[in-house]
């Protein structure tokens, strides 16, 4: 970068040009939408068949060109408007050394070295200190010896020239290397030269992203901060004073850090989230694909063999213990895809059976993984349901659990007065990996609940619907524990809760848990062995659960069976929670009373 480019520069064009790539990422993200959540879902609704199907499976790809333009572009628009905005304080160095120079009668030269009349005290022949040409110095000791050699000179033109000099090689250095720097990167942000999306392209995409986001840390750190442990309500009041401009910036750069924040509205947490996933998705994959490389496959069969004759048995295979310890790591290395799979499966579901929009208001692969995702828009729901699932819950298998608030979902929009419902499902904790080994212990209720209690505040920032939402908190098993600990340890912002299969809650009595007296409900199925494991402890003490009468849970109807069949579709155990979700509590069918004289009678009959 030479003074006469830099002189030159116009630093506006790369943000206008920013603009139109920022306008660029909207129009594909409007057209992504529309494929996917209208084209496609009224297609799902109403053509079935071969090519029903095939043009469905077009139409998702379709999405994801729109998506992968919409993220790239957006990535472009950020990496020029930091480019702007670094060369832009480059230049105005630059313009204003330059117009010091001139205010001092100065000249410049091209190569950035200025040129210093005679001045100062004549000596005693008359005559004054001669003038002379310095050149700028970046050098921090370099640069101070040259303004120490110019204070001590005669004449004190060189002192400003110096000064002005260092000035103009300090703009210039920062304009070369903020080139030096954008340049590869803008250059890195071109797509193949095809239609395919490929898991190999969001992993280019995952890395472009970092790129970026390294690369413009000066920029984004000049942009509003969002607040540092911040409430929901504070991430919103940060949110909305951001400009446009900004909040392009943050989204593109920064998605993980966006989609995280409770407050934000669930349309951008949703936009930031999918950003997230596509490229967690991408790398998870060469990181599969690398594992199989390095793990090749051993022999599958072998020929039977008996092991009381030794007698082979031809033609009878078996597989091999190899091929099946083989398996095991390698549906392990597969898991995390497996929930990012169930994840995508729940948004091409959108439509099915009138299944409304699915929303990514969290995720993030690291750990055991976390995912939050919602049925339908929870800032314009009338009645909302957050789902907290409990022991051995991760991102691997966060399909189970989808499926069981579609059930509920579905169960609720049943009732033909029954105004808006969002369900969710809420994996933003780590849930313990065993009911033996981890579930006894409270630590992971309690560091889960602050985040619980944040989301559950979030949904109430966020909401944009002309009343407030009915708010119902569905949990199983050790999620229940979370939920206990979220009422103990602060406020449970929700007007019912509703406990299954439930070990305890970290509270004896219903009126503990921070909701209106009479809407803590509890669910407890045959042959669901949890509720006594958290009744008698590991010691054979007795702890009070919300099975127990003198809990004061409302007991509801149960007709399923064992510790996973509450939302069994048609089931009344799914049935009593969607009432109860839609605001009809009042229609729960409550399980009969427990007959205070069975067991004196069962011990007479003994």
């Amino acid at each position: 970068m030479d003074l006469a480019t830099l002189k030159a520069l116009k630093p506006a064009e790369y943000a206008e040009a920013a603009e139109g790539y920022r306008g660029t990422s909207e129009m594909a993200s409007a057209a992504k939408d529309r494929v996917e959540t209208r084209i496609a879902v009224s297609m799902r609704g109403s053509l079935k068949g071969e090519a029903a199907d095939a043009a469905i499976g077009q139409l998702a790809e379709l999405g994801k060109n729109f998506h992968y333009i919409q993220l790239e572009c957006g990535l472009v628009g950020s990496a020029l408007d930091a480019f702007a905005y670094e060369m832009e304080a480059a230049k105005r160095k630059l313009d204003a050394a330059l117009d010091d120079a001139r205010a001092a009668g100065l000249t410049v030269h091209p190569d950035g070295s200025i040129t210093y009349p005679p001045g100062g005290q004549k000596a005693e022949d008359g005559k004054l200190p001669e003038g002379g040409t310095v050149s700028g110095l970046t050098d921090g000791t370099a640069s101070a010896v040259g303004r120490q050699a110019a204070g001590f000179d005669p004449n004190p033109h060189r002192r400003r020239a110096q000064d002005c000099a260092n000035v103009i090689a300090a703009a210039l250095r920062q304009a070369t290397e903020a080139d030096e720097k954008w340049a590869p990167k803008l250059r890195a942000l071109k797509a193949d030269d095809d239609l395919t999306v490929s898991d190999r392209d969001w992993a280019d995409a995952s890395s472009d992203t970092s790129g970026v986001r390294e690369a413009g840390k000066r920029y984004l750190d000049s942009l509003p901060q969002p607040p540092r442990d911040g409430s929901p309500r504070q991430n919103a009041e940060w949110w909305k004073r951001l400009s446009t401009e900004e909040q392009a910036a943050w989204v593109s750069m920064r998605p993980d850090a966006v989609g995280a924040l409770d407050g934000l509205p669930s349309t951008i947490r949703d936009e930031s989230n999918r950003m997230v996933l596509a490229q967690a998705r991408g790398v998870a994959q060469g990181q599969y694909e690398t594992w199989l490389r390095t793990h090749p496959a051993p022999d599958r069969f072998q020929t039977y063999i008996d092991p009381y004759t030794g007698t082979v048995m031809k033609g009878v295979q078996v597989e091999t213990q190899a091929w099946k310890k083989w398996e095991e790591a390698r549906k392990g290395a597969h898991k995390t895809l497996d929930g990012m799979d169930a994840i995508q499966r729940r948004f091409d579901a959108t439509g099915k059976n009138g299944l409304p929009e699915a929303y990514l208001l969290g995720f993030s692969a690291e750990g055991d993984g976390r995912a939050i995702i919602a049925n339908g828009n929870p800032d314009t729901a009338d009645h909302r349901a957050v789902y907290v699932p409990g022991t051995s819950s991760d991102l691997g298998s966060i399909e189970g659990n989808i499926n069981r608030m579609a059930n509920v979902w579905h169960a609720a929009n049943r009732y033909p007065d029954v105004q808006s419902v969002s369900t969710i499902t809420w994996l933003g904790y780590d849930a313990p990996d065993s009911v033996y080994k981890d579930a006894p212990f409270e630590n992971y209720a309690y560091d889960g609940a602050p985040e619980f209690r944040d989301f559950m505040d979030g949904l109430d920032v966020s909401h944009s619907g002309d009343s407030a939402a009915h708010t119902t908190v569905i949990a199983h098993s050790y999620g229940t524990t979370l939920v206990g600990a979220a009422a103990e340890s602060g406020h449970l912002n929700a007007d019912d809760v509703i406990f299954a299969g439930s070990p305890g809650v970290k509270v004896s009595d219903a009126n503990q848990m921070d909701v209106p007296r009479g809407h803590v409900w509890n669910q407890e199925a045959d042959g669901d062995p949890v509720p006594d494991l958290g009744r008698w402890g590991h010691g054979g003490d007795h702890f009070i659960i919300p099975s127990d009468p003198g809990f004061g849970a409302s007991q509801m109807a149960t007709d399923t069976k064992g510790h996973s069949g509450y939302w069994d579709e048609n089931s009344q155990s799914l049935r009593n929670q969607a009432l109860v979700v839609a605001g009809k509590g009042s229609n729960v069918e409550l399980k009969p009373p427990p007959d205070p004289w069975a067991q004196v009678k069962t011990i007479q009959r003994k």
